[in-house]
């Protein structure tokens, strides 16, 4: 009888240490897992440059598509050409992205190429702002 306490004893104590030894495998094989996954994440510019075409007109169309790109979080600079066009900015990509400054300035009734002004919004720029839309 002793024996058999013995070799269960033996026994239970085997697998005691794979078990163990199995949890140090799959932890690191975790760790490693997880350690891949954070690499592969793109990195975010804080300081991406972005120039897109905004429609309008004046002086007024000027200062109210700036300030729309303004009011998106993360815009550090922002300039718009009245003769090409171009509305230039500076943006953080932690904090937004080019599509919400591209409905931004949509919102305030500017087409840009990516993003078509409702006709609710565009109806509401005053008679000289009026662009010819596509």
């Amino acid at each position: 009888m002793s024996k058999t306490n013995d070799n269960n004893k033996f026994n239970n104590q085997l697998i005691t240490i794979n078990n163990k030894k199995m949890n140090k495998i799959i932890l690191i094989a975790l760790i490693t897992f997880l350690g891949f996954s954070a690499q592969a994440q793109t990195k975010k510019n804080k300081n991406l440059k972005y120039t897109t075409e905004v429609n309008g007109n004046c002086e007024q169309c000027k200062k109210r598509i700036e300030k729309a790109a303004f009011s998106v979080p993360g815009v550090k600079t922002a300039n718009w050409d009245i003769s090409s066009h171009q509305l230039t900015v500076i943006l953080n990509e932690e904090k937004s992205s080019t599509a919400d400054l591209n409905k931004a300035v949509a919102k305030v009734g500017h087409d840009t190429k990516e993003v078509k002004a409702t006709k609710e919004d565009y109806d509401n720029l005053h008679y000289c702002c009026k662009y010819e839309r596509e």
